[in-house]
């Protein structure tokens, strides 16, 4: 198999992925996939997705404290929930498997034995990697997400409580978090939690080696960025426009984080918006601003009210970079005001309805919020949040399942304004929603 030229910037830069990698892969020009995003809310084209599987039954309530659950997932029913998902996403775009890629990657034995070493580095257990490295693709890119079982060939091993070595990766069925796609780069994350951290090395190898992509990654790890103080999550960020990036600061993303963003725009030379919001740092359902704000269509948004329009209770600051410098950093009123000084004037569907803050926070706390757009005016969510759906029609969406809408009984593309819905009894509890589940690869321009 072919190598890939060194990537300064990152592993490897997509650009340096010669024409006789893709022979020898068997992908052809017309199976490549040029990322590229430039807002929330345009057509769909490409999403990455990981179906959840049997890292996140691999569970004890302890390990569910440490892996960043508040309970134990029933993986049958959660599976049956993101089936809904993930089926009508492909109805509308390409949908990409993190497992079938990362076994794919697997096949180049210098991504194999680089990736494993990495990992195992990084988690302290660099002696398995020499056991890891000889495993055939497919069974490699299962260990490393659903877990390497602790052999117990020692005394220390033996008496240890732990089941795992590498152990399961919860989470990433949220593939949101460990990346965004900002234009035509890659932003990988740099987590809060370093029990996910392999997710970012795992789709950092992705971007980098897979020549179905042609992708430019951008890792702050490798750019300088070290230490605690500088971490970013990709449900922080929301790409508004081209040129207005809307990015959270909490419990997961650091205002060292979005400096080192600056810095990097500062290079680039281009113009660029940045209206950063404060969140709370609890509770939990806080974590990442897609919880309390996603763009809904052209002019229409859904949010939190008590964290979104409340002035001044959550800082908003609008720091705009222009030709290599920053021109100016000014506190606003609201995160929507901010945007209607650039030229986004919003309407504001409210999370849980504005009778009842009870319902509010209810409705939040599983996800109520949190829309993923399939294009413009067209959004997926949980069902279960009742108020915020009756809201949303209200404000001109048509309710449609998703099981009907799968059956066949309307065209996506011949509707207009409609939110799809899917079940969300258990998915929910995971802690995020159909933008947490999602990480768009390609949009087409509003």
């Amino acid at each position: 198999m072919s190598q890939v030229a060194p990537n300064p910037g990152g592993m490897y830069h997509g650009s340096q992925k010669v024409d006789d990698i893709f022979s020898d892969w068997g992908v052809g020009m017309a199976d490549r996939f040029d990322i590229n995003v430039g807002s929330e809310i345009g057509r769909l084209t490409g999403v990455l997705l990981h179906d959840p599987g049997p890292e996140v039954a691999n569970m004890t309530p302890e390990m569910a404290e440490r892996a960043l659950y508040s309970d134990i997932l029933n993986l049958s029913v959660a599976r049956e929930e993101y089936r809904q998902l993930r089926e009508i996403l492909s109805r509308r775009a390409r949908t990409f498997q993190v497992g079938e890629l990362l076994t794919e990657i697997l096949g180049n034995s210098r991504v194999r034995g680089g990736l494993v070493r990495r990992i195992c580095e990084a988690e302290g257990v660099g002696d398995i990697a020499k056991d890891l490295v000889d495993l055939p693709s497919d069974d490699l890119a299962k260990l490393l997400i659903e877990g390497v079982p602790l052999v117990k060939d020692n005394l220390s091993r033996f008496l240890s409580r732990d089941r795992y070595s590498l152990p399961p990766l919860h989470n990433f069925f949220f593939t949101r978090d460990s990346a965004v796609v900002i234009r035509d780069k890659v932003l990988i994350s740099r987590m809060a939690n370093r029990v996910r951290g392999r997710e970012t090395r795992i789709v950092e190898a992705i971007f980098d080696y897979h020549p179905t992509f042609n992708a430019r990654t951008v890792n702050p790890a490798r750019l300088g960025a070290a230490g605690t103080e500088v971490t970013i999550e990709g449900g922080d960020i929301l790409v508004a426009s081209p040129e207005i990036l809307i990015i959270g600061i909490g419990a997961r993303t650091t205002a060292k984080a979005v400096d080192f963003l600056i810095e990097r725009i500062k290079e680039q030379g281009y113009k660029q918006h940045l209206l950063v919001q404060e969140l709370p740092n609890t509770p939990e359902s806080f974590i990442h601003l897609d919880m309390v704000f996603t763009f809904l269509d052209e002019g229409c948004c859904m949010v939190f009210e008590p964290v979104i329009l409340q002035t001044h209770r959550f800082d908003t600051v609008h720091v705009e970079v222009n030709n290599g410098q920053v021109i100016s950093i000014s506190e606003e009123d609201n995160l929507l005001s901010a945007l209607g000084k650039l030229g986004m004037d919003m309407e504001a569907v409210v999370c849980g309805g504005s009778q009842d803050q009870w319902v509010q926070e209810r409705e939040q706390w599983h996800s109520g919020a949190n829309f993923f757009a399939l294009g413009p005016g067209q959004v997926i969510g949980y069902g279960r949040n009742q108020n915020t759906i009756e809201e949303l029609n209200t404000a001109g969406f048509e309710i449609i399942g998703a099981n009907e809408l799968l059956k066949g009984g309307k065209n996506l593309d011949e509707m207009g304004r409609c939110v799809v819905t899917i079940d969300g009894s258990e998915l929910a509890r995971g802690g995020g929603g159909c933008r947490c589940m999602t990480m768009p690869l390609g949009r087409e321009e509003v």
